[in-house]
């Protein structure tokens, strides 16, 4: 098992998850590098003992020389809020800045890590879905993210030694709850349908997944993860509960298909995260959506 304590970190893209990992590294003893494109967001990395961090947008080449190659351990974290253009420039172009990077330096990378998405998966119905299920993304920017999985998977020895997908159920945490926000709001309706699962992953959780990804046997090979919590649940238990836990009156749906960024539709399925426990033996802090609701309430301070 490796420790992080004296290992060379470098992340790529230090926001809601990047931050939360790079916070846990430095705890760890690891000396911590990042690029980030945000320049307020550099001086809270830099508070945060943080040993680098350079401003730039990923997706170039002018930060090739400010960041030295070789590093231990590598994450991309990198995230879009635009439609396909801004992804293809996020996921696609930035994760082959990464590669061009590597390779200029003539030192491989020891371990990588990517935080892409269950988008890639186009499965719907309700099916069970594990890391061997087609993933040829069913939308633009699925397709895009899987384009951005096959630069990595294709990687040559040389430039990474080892790398690990991590393919990201719905992200929340703290400051992160959208649908506990709208609750609080007093919202009626809510959009989507209530018989679809919700497929969720807490950020303390995706923490712990790149942990175990960073202290993984040098006998396991480069793998593609699922990360997820244990219990998905529909839709509307979810609305169910937290309505009942915040004393307000449980919404109706509007029966619309639930849309992902870009307006395109949500399919109902079930994601596996088995295989990463297997493998890594990694165990969720928050295996369902009360415990992990449950531990934004006492962060925040407030009981509903």
């Amino acid at each position: 098992m490796t420790s992080l304590r004296g290992k060379r970190l470098v992340i790529f893209g230090c926001g809601y998850v990047g931050s939360a990992v790079a916070r846990a590294a430095v705890a760890e003893g690891a000396r911590v590098e990042a690029l980030t494109r945000n320049p307020e967001k550099a001086t809270a990395l830099r508070a945060m003992g943080l040993t680098k961090v350079v401003v730039a947008e990923l997706s170039s080449s002018d930060w090739h020389g400010q960041l030295y190659g070789g590093a231990d351990f590598v994450v991309n974290c990198v995230s879009s809020g635009g439609g396909p253009e801004g992804y293809r420039q996020s996921y696609l172009m930035g994760m082959a800045s990464i590669l061009s990077w590597a390779a200029m330096s003539g030192m491989p990378i020891g371990t990588m890590i990517y935080t892409s998405s269950t988008s890639v998966y186009p499965q719907g119905g309700g099916a069970v879905v594990v890391e061997s299920s087609p993933a040829v993304g069913a939308t633009t920017n699925g397709k895009i993210i899987r384009e951005s999985e096959q630069l990595v998977e294709n990687v040559a020895a040389t430039i990474c030694a080892r790398w690990f997908i991590l393919r990201l159920a719905g992200i929340y945490g703290p400051e992160r709850h959208h649908l506990l926000n709208q609750l609080r709001e007093g919202a009626t309706s809510l959009g989507g349908r209530g018989a679809h699962h919700l497929n969720l992953i807490h950020r303390d959780d995706i923490v712990s997944a790149m942990m175990a990804c960073f202290s993984a046997s040098d006998a396991i090979g480069s793998q593609v993860f699922n990360a997820a919590d244990l219990a998905p649940a529909r839709r509307e238990e979810v609305v169910r509960w937290l309505a009942e836990r915040l004393q307000r009156a449980m919404p109706g749906f509007d029966g619309v298909a639930g849309s992902r960024r870009g307006g395109e539709p949500m399919p109902d399925r079930i994601i596996s995260s088995s295989k990463i426990q297997r493998v890594l033996g990694w165990q969720p802090k928050y295996p369902d959506y009360r415990a992990g609701f449950e531990a934004i309430f006492r962060e925040d301070g407030t009981t509903n």
